[in-house]
């Protein structure tokens, strides 16, 4: 199972999302973070773990106030040596291609953003699949035609963010069963190693967490423990 942190950043600041109310999100008050830098976070995280791996949500730019790549050279410098998932509202195949030449970060494609299916025929992309609460975010024939969907899929339920609820089983089994030996990673909800176990007894292959790292839920020898596992 791989543990993959979340950094949500909002005008240029780390922020804690919460139940998908993006224009409610506030700057991160964290117990691994003496700020809401970026830098700072990224420390904070890496001292619970070295993750290889971490998903940026550039909100700004999901919204369109910022072009897609605004932060990259700043989220390099932050985050290295991990890799970086970038979600960023990409939409066009020159942006694709852009964050595709660069070293370390891989571009997310986010249903929610999109208005065709052209994008998912890009190699090297990851889809999410945005939902929000049982309506799905994005052009239908994205959900309905899981021959177009990538290796790898992010199931993302934005309402179950920061909500301490639990993620959304059904619709992970869901999008499991339809995604044959696709890698698929829940995102929304994980509350402690309970909810990662019965995830990965479903065949989960990884996980999106934010609160539970910050709240202390997930603390660094359970990491380690499904981290190991991988």
């Amino acid at each position: 199972m791989h543990i993959i942190p979340v950094i949500d950043i909002k005008d240029g600041r780390v922020v804690r999302a919460h139940l998908g109310d993006r224009a409610n999100y506030r700057p991160i008050e964290t117990p691994l973070s003496p700020t809401a830098e970026i830098g700072d976070v990224a420390r904070g995280l890496n001292s619970l773990y070295p993750f290889p791996l971490v998903y940026v949500a550039d909100l700004d730019a999901i919204e369109g106030r910022h072009p897609p790549l605004h932060l990259v050279s700043q989220l390099q410098d932050a985050l290295a040596p991990s890799a970086i998932w970038l979600d960023a509202g990409f939409s066009a195949q020159e942006e694709v291609e852009q964050a595709l030449s660069l070293k370390g970060i891989v571009p997310v494609i986010g249903s929610e953003s999109q208005r065709d299916l052209a994008l998912l025929k890009m190699p090297g992309i990851i889809l999410s699949l945005d939902f929000r609460g049982n309506a799905f975010l994005g052009p239908e024939g994205i959900l309905a035609d899981a021959q177009t969907w990538p290796s790898n899929i992010i199931v993302m339920t934005l309402g179950s963010i920061g909500a301490n609820a639990g993620p959304n089983f059904s619709w992970l089994a869901d999008i499991k069963r339809r995604a044959g030996n696709r890698s698929v990673i829940a995102a929304g909800g994980i509350r402690d190693a309970n909810d990662l176990h019965q995830l990965a007894a479903m065949g989960i292959e990884g996980a999106l967490v934010a609160t539970s790292l910050h709240n202390g839920a997930l603390a660094s020898e359970a990491i380690a423990s499904f981290m190991h596992k991988v």
